[in-house]
């Protein structure tokens, strides 16, 4: 079988394309973290290539000889909740039967068949690691993966019957227990019967050190294509690399769901003499987005948190309230790999830029009545001046009901632009979105091409949209917002600019929130929309 990108579970060296998962991480530190006898942490996104990472550590350790290393997916005890007895009997039963299909140790089922049967699973799981320990001729490493998974009693139990081992190491315990999951262990927040909350740094206070993989490199993503080219003889243009690493900023994931669709999924990429040219990768990259794969319906999922609503809300709507979000809920959606952090706080990458409003607002979208062919000149333009006149009425028409529906109220106007904006566009043109804490405001560039037949490496119409809300004066922010979008015009080399304010304030009628006026900056036009 010939090698292919690998877009769901571990990696398979012979089968995938794939970079060393031990160069994924400071394989130093985490050896001298064992040897120290340290327990830890490793936190990764979803799909970031965490398990291939554990499952290699596993045989590396074990073809040392130093040690009993095992792999352990103890997801099956999510199901338990809150019943803790029953969420510790799957976890002593999982550790079994991995320890049995790796060929760690087959005695430590009929150990914890008999543990489960004589005692109460409170206590299992301390017991069944303390018997083990003490039959293994080598310290033991343990790895727990998906711990962030269990839910209430079942994962304080376990954090706390670890910690209840954990003096008696390595002789009658794990010499090293690494918890693994998308969270760092200090994220945790467990609810106990009596509604009380605890975190898990205080269940669990003896860890060491949380360590975090992180994204490919550019160097690993193109490597990662090279393998591709070496054994088919199929070229990348070295365009197509910019853009991959602005789309995915080295997302494993992505990296490897955008090389399927390019070199597989578009049947015509499989004659291998064919190269992959940037037509083809934009092409490939919008059939991404709009498949909704479980990888990018996982990221639908998360925005319904709390914690990720108040960070990405206050993005969207280009707010500069940073004092209103706690430290540890931008952490957490850092982890989760939805933001960076530095330089500033934004998006990770363009792929998750478009993906979120296109995922809050796809109801909306389904519902608009618009029509392309509505807003097209003869000359195949688009007529933005008419599209946004109409928007101001539908707008008007519309945002009272509609706002109550959008799950980020708060951006929820800027929102209704775009899902507005995306139905007209949807099939022909672009939309690239650029919003991050703290710039107060959301700038949009709309690209639509002019011939059809020739697509975007002919003549394409770039539109720059600036969304505000208004906080103030008035004339200070058309001021202030007429020259940022045109710099940002500029930047993009845009020939038409406008800038859209909206107005919350309940107490200012409709006709007075709807209007419009021409503005220039440096000789460039800027037309700027109330609503």
């Amino acid at each position: 079988m010939q090698k292919h990108f690998n877009t769901s579970g571990p990696v398979v060296p012979s089968d995938h394309y794939c970079i060393d998962p031990m160069q994924r991480l400071d394989w130093e530190e985490v050896q001298v973290l064992i040897e120290r006898h340290k327990y830890f942490v490793l936190h990764a996104p979803r799909q970031t290539g965490k398990t291939s990472t554990l499952l290699a550590m596993m045989e590396v350790l074990n073809g040392s000889g130093d040690y009993n290393a095992l792999y352990v997916n103890i997801e099956g005890a999510q199901t338990a909740r809150e019943d803790a007895d029953k969420g510790m009997t799957v976890v002593c039963e999982t550790i079994a039967a991995a320890a049995r299909t790796y060929g760690i140790e087959p005695r430590l089922q009929a150990i914890a068949d008999q543990l489960l049967s004589i005692r109460q699973p409170s206590g299992a799981l301390t017991q069944l690691l303390t018997e083990w320990a003490q039959l293994s001729p080598k310290p033991i490493v343990l790895m727990l993966d998906e711990v962030d998974t269990l839910i209430g009693d079942t994962l304080i139990s376990l954090l706390r019957q670890i910690r209840a081992g954990y003096a008696q190491r390595p002789r009658a315990f794990p010499q090293s227990i690494i918890l693994c999951g998308v969270r760092d262990v200090r994220d945790y927040r467990i609810q106990n019967p009596h509604k009380e909350t605890i975190t898990g740094g205080s269940a669990f206070n003896i860890k060491a050190k949380s360590l975090r993989m992180g994204n490919f490199t550019l160097e690993e993503v193109q490597k990662l294509y090279q393998q591709h080219t070496d054994i088919t003889g199929q070229v990348f243009e070295a365009g197509v690399f910019p853009e991959l690493w602005a789309d995915s900023m080295g997302q494993p994931w992505l990296v490897n769901a955008l090389g399927n669709e390019l070199t597989w999924e578009d049947k015509s990429a499989r004659d291998r003499s064919s190269p992959i040219t940037l037509e083809r990768y934009h092409a490939a990259r919008d059939r991404l987005i709009r498949s909704r794969a479980t990888h990018l319906d996982q990221l639908a999922n998360q925005l319904k948190e709390r914690r990720v609503h108040a960070v990405v809300s206050a993005m969207l709507a280009g707010d500069s309230l940073i004092a209103n979000i706690q430290d540890d809920d931008l952490q957490y959606v850092e982890d989760l790999g939805l933001i960076t952090t530095r330089p500033q706080i934004a998006i990770s990458n363009r792929i998750y830029q478009e993906i979120i409003p296109r995922e809050l607002t796809w109801q909306l979208q389904a519902s608009i009545s618009e029509q392309q062919a509505w807003y097209l000149t003869p000359e195949r333009r688009l007529d933005m001046g008419k599209l946004l006149t109409n928007f101001q009425q539908f707008f008007r028409e519309n945002s009272d009901v509609w706002l109550q529906g959008v799950p980020y109220k708060e951006a929820g106007p800027h929102l209704i632009l775009q899902a507005f904006l995306q139905r007209i566009v949807n099939g022909g043109g672009r939309i690239h979105r650029e919003y991050a804490l703290g710039r107060k405001r959301t700038d949009l560039l709309l690209e639509w091409p002019l011939d059809e037949a020739k697509g975007f490496y002919g003549e394409v119409q770039r539109v720059v949209i600036e969304l505000k809300i208004l906080r103030g004066s008035l004339d200070k922010m058309i001021a202030e917002g007429v020259v940022q979008a045109a710099e940002y015009a500029r930047q993009c080399g845009a020939e038409e600019v406008h800038l859209v304010i909206f107005n919350r304030d309940p107490q200012i009628s409709w006709d007075e929130k709807i209007w419009h006026q021409a503005h220039t900056d440096g000789g460039l036009p800027v037309d700027v929309w109330g609503a």
